[in-house]
């Protein structure tokens, strides 16, 4: 499946689709190439169609005295400018290098830029560009991105509605396809406050666009996932990790390969039991419409020329014969020949006036 794919609104869906599964490494690799290439091939491994970094330097992104936002008991650090500090070393020719691999084993390369300089080099090796939820009211950056004339991913975390509006609107201005990315800006975030209702209302006030879902809840059985998608989610994205037991930053409620596994299999059982997205009678239900359906019976004995009236007529099991939808069709006409009680009426046993 192709990233692009998903902006493709030209068939109505009669099953629900496969999500588009992104594989967020973040700054897991921890500046080591090595793990940055591992992490690569246990997304793919995994099953991701796409496998995203992010691409910053903290002297741009964060002021000094910006404080955590995240769960300090995992990740100590307290400063968003030291801890992205531990993690800006990939510029340029990392990020050139890990698209090749990326390219070698099958998988899309993504990053997100927090800066223009970034974006101007990932422009190069990236086919959709993806804005955090923390950039969602950062309009000239918004715009800059849409100026490359892709189309974009934008997370919707800790935005209200007029909030999410004003950055759609920024962007149709601009003429770009558009993904919305339901988010809740929380790490990690409880289950029961993942608010996937926020899917289908996505849905229903931005129709026009696609609508996904990046996850920040601990992993578990992977069913938050899977309940997006049931809800509507096209795009899935959710932290990858090569070892979940590693401290600080993202691991901590990231996914890995086998929880990626786990869910693709979870979500091929559940598609296959919901069917397709439309109404129909199934070929494995035939037996119970013709027997457990019911046809219109003579409710006493009819002699042959009668006319047939309501007191002549009942309904029974099976549906061998006239069905009761023709009940107003049938009253009226003559009995061609001797109708004992209990038969079920055939159209060659009655004739019209």
């Amino acid at each position: 499946m192709q990233l692009l794919d998903i902006f493709d609104h030209s068939c109505p869906e009669i099953r629900i689709p496969l999500p588009y599964v992104i594989a967020e490494a973040g700054v897991n690799h921890e500046g080591s190439m090595d793990t940055a290439r591992r992490l690569i091939d246990e997304a793919a491994e995994g099953g991701a169609h796409a496998i995203k970094f992010q691409t910053y330097k903290a002297a741009t992104l964060a002021s000094r005295d910006s404080p955590a936002y995240w769960d300090t008991s995992k990740e100590p650090t307290r400063s968003q400018y030291e801890l992205f500090q531990k993690h800006d070393s990939f510029w340029k020719n990392e990020f050139e290098a890990l698209k090749k691999h990326c390219d070698a084993v099958g998988i899309a390369f993504l990053s997100t830029p927090f800066d223009v300089a970034s974006a101007c080099f990932l422009n190069d090796l990236m086919d959709v560009f993806k804005i955090s939820s923390s950039d969602i009211t950062n309009r000239p950056f918004i715009e800059i991105l849409c100026n490359f004339g892709k189309p974009i991913l934008l997370s919707t975390g800790a935005a209200h509605l007029h909030e999410i509006a004003e950055a759609v609107e920024w962007i149709e201005n601009r003429g770009n396809k558009l993904a919305l990315l339901h988010c809740v800006l929380n790490y990690p975030t409880a289950d029961e406050n993942a608010a996937l209702g926020m899917i289908p209302a996505l849905r229903q006030h931005f129709p026009q666009h696609v609508i996904g879902y990046s996850d920040h809840t601990l992993p578990g059985d992977m069913h938050i996932l899977e309940t997006a998608v049931l809800l509507g989610a096209r795009v899935l994205e959710k932290h990858f990790t090569h070892d979940k037991r590693l401290p600080g930053n993202d691991h901590y409620h990231a996914m890995d390969k086998e929880d990626l596994k786990r869910f693709h299999a979870r979500m091929a059982r559940t598609l296959a039991r919901v069917g397709e997205l439309r109404l129909r009678a199934l070929p494995e239900e035939e037996p119970a419409r013709q027997h457990a359906r019911r046809s219109l019976v003579t409710a006493r004995a009819v002699a042959a020329g009668q006319v047939i009236g309501p007191d002549d007529l009942t309904w029974k099991r099976p549906a061998h014969g006239i069905s009761p939808r023709c009940y107003h069709e049938v009253l009226g006409l003559r009995a061609r020949h001797d109708l004992p009680e209990d038969t079920v009426l055939q159209w060659a046993d009655l004739d019209r006036n």
